[in-house]
């Protein structure tokens, strides 16, 4: 199927959406006043929690911890925190940073995760965003050249962040991830301690971030007992019921 789009600058996109930052992104945000939300998703080791076809472009943008007997890779995600319209869109839904905008914004409505096809159906904006503009897609394949150089530029990010957020997570406590496929944990940390840790993080080396999280410990909240006990009959620490320190976003319908 071929698709063409054209923003038509409705605003739906920047309106009730959490915009994944990379880590220099989410510096950004944090300086320009911007609250930071943490969103954390992770499989075990045996698989559990990723279809076998996912797990490469998963375990490549996860960090390698402990959990109970067994070990998981935790993806991490520094989302800029959007419960309603984005802080830097004004009145006439124009985007006052759009020159320095985040890699999500330029790349959308394309996906990152090339295990999630573009449905328009998944989309906010207006039927008529889809009959413009250039193509997009051509035969199932992106032709712009230039989203899909930014795409890879997010993709490389994700792959080179993950242990520094795995640092900066640990001093900030935040030690808690939900099962892919299961939810996520969401926390809104204090973000003058959240630029502390981002700058602590900045004065160790990949390599030290990446040695330190193999150690660190993680546990698994879960949607309801049947998760459970799969998960801790696999080996892992796993916990349920609410929380005061994070929320849990589920993604199973009751």
């Amino acid at each position: 199927m071929d698709t063409a789009f054209s923003c038509v600058g409705c605003g739906k996109c920047c309106t009730g959406h959490h915009v994944p930052l990379t880590l220099a992104e989410a510096k950004e945000w944090a300086q320009d006043g911007g609250q930071i939300i943490v969103l954390a998703e992770g499989f075990l080791h045996n698989g559990m929690g990723i279809p076998p076809e996912q797990r490469q472009h998963a375990q490549s943008r996860s960090c390698d911890v402990i959990s109970g007997d067994t070990r998981a890779f935790i993806s991490i995600i520094f989302a800029a925190y959007n419960p309603a319209t984005c802080r830097h869109l004004d009145d006439d839904m124009r985007c006052r940073i759009y020159e320095r905008r985040p890699l999500v914004c330029r790349i959308y409505p394309m996906e990152i995760n090339p295990h999630i096809p573009l449905r328009q159906i998944n989309k906010d904006c207006p039927p008529e965003a889809w009959q413009q503009g250039a193509a997009l897609i051509v035969s199932d394949r992106l032709v712009d050249a230039e989203t899909q150089a930014l795409i890879e530029r997010s993709r490389q990010a994700d792959r080179e962040d993950i242990y520094f957020k795995a640092s900066i997570c640990n001093w900030l406590g935040i030690a808690t991830s939900a099962l892919k496929g299961d939810g996520f944990t969401a926390y809104l940390p204090d973000m003058t301690a959240f630029m502390s840790a981002l700058e602590l993080a900045g004065q160790f080396s990949a390599e030290e971030h990446t040695e330190a999280s193999l150690s660190r410990a993680w546990q698994f909240h879960v949607s309801g007992e049947d998760v459970l006990e799969t998960v801790k009959q696999a080996g892992a620490e796993v916990v349920t019921g609410p929380s005061q320190y994070y929320g849990f976003i589920g993604l199973n319908a009751a």
